[in-house]
């Protein structure tokens, strides 16, 4: 969205950060099927699916806070 003052063409500053590159790792990790595509390793009964599902929640969210905190205005 753009101001009153500003013209709809015009750039935002904050949009051009390297850190946000950082952002595909969470959306491709999820697509490497052959990373969980077997049934061990187990931690605490559960298959090697819903352990790494968990842990690529983790990996997004730490991710994501990492890119804000390198890319907000101070």
């Amino acid at each position: 969205m753009t101001g009153p003052d500003e013209p709809a063409d015009a750039p935002r500053s904050g949009d051009r950060s390297p850190w946000n590159w950082l952002l595909f790792i969470p959306i491709v990790v999820p697509l490497l099927t052959f990373v969980y595509n077997a049934d061990g390793p187990r931690i605490l009964g559960f298959p090697r699916f819903y352990w790494l599902q968990l842990a690529i929640i983790l990996l997004g969210v730490g991710t994501t806070t990492l890119v804000y905190q390198m890319t907000k205005r101070r």
